[in-house]
């Protein structure tokens, strides 16, 4: 097992032994499924059953980017808060691997969070007639949201040892990248068209919603994951020389 393997398995482990993973995931799908029957089985008579899938996980969506900043505040603010920053800084083990483990252990635990809603399509499923493939592309949405978000918290925790200002940091700048869909609406082109590029939600999630999956969304998302992968590891061999 490579350093990328064995950071993830420490930090995976973390999630599993802290309360705060257990508090996360319990508040998530207690929400989510407050919303879905609300707001999808609630009205099911009044939509096609494609389109109650459609508006689960347009809501889910909002609960797993905000599940994806609370668990990656402690990925690298909370080394630092407690003193084993030092250790990594130490050992034979590289930034990008320090990174990109801490990354994929956050991502994993909130993937196994989304995992559990499977039963609220289900319940759709049962109740009327939907594609398997939109169900599939849409946690595959879920996942790419949840991992960009992810990324922008990791990048948020390696700016600071306290996790409030990571938090902060992390909030306004996945607020903008949520806002830029409105600002788009409010814009004239061509500003309205960068705008909604860049929107992290919006245009970007909408073929998710419903089942079809386009190459450009999926590369808008992986470009934001790695350019803040990128930005958290700069940031971290800076600090290694502070």
């Amino acid at each position: 097992m490579g350093a990328t393997g064995i950071i993830f398995q420490r930090e995976f482990n973390a999630y599993v032994r802290s309360p705060i993973g257990y508090i996360v995931a319990a508040v998530v799908l207690f929400i989510d499924g407050i919303l879905f029957f609300g707001f999808g089985l609630g009205v099911e008579g009044a939509m096609l059953s494609g389109q109650v899938l459609r508006r689960f996980f347009y809501l889910a969506s909002g609960m797993t980017s905000i599940a994806a900043v609370v668990l990656s505040l402690r990925l690298l603010a909370e080394e630092r808060q407690t003193g084993t920053q030092l250790l990594l800084d130490t050992s034979p083990v590289r930034d990008r691997e320090i990174v990109l483990g801490k990354f994929l252990a956050g991502l994993a635990f909130l993937s196994a969070i989304n995992l559990a809603t499977i039963y609220m399509p289900l319940l759709i499923l049962v109740n009327g007639k939907i594609a398997m493939g939109q169900i599939l592309v849409g946690y595959l949405g879920l996942t790419l949201i949840g991992a960009a978000v992810m990324a922008i918290g990791v990048f948020g925790s390696a700016l600071s040892r306290h996790q409030l200002v990571a938090a902060v940091v992390t909030s306004l700048v996945t607020g903008l990248f949520f806002l830029f869909t409105a600002l788009s609406q409010a814009m004239d082109p061509p500003l309205s068209r960068f705008f909604r590029a860049l929107a992290i939600h919006g245009t970007q999630f909408l073929g998710f919603e419903v089942g079809r999956l386009h190459l450009r969304d999926v590369v808008y998302y992986l470009s934001l994951i790695y350019f803040f992968l990128f930005a958290a590891t700069k940031v971290l061999e800076a600090k290694r020389w502070e």
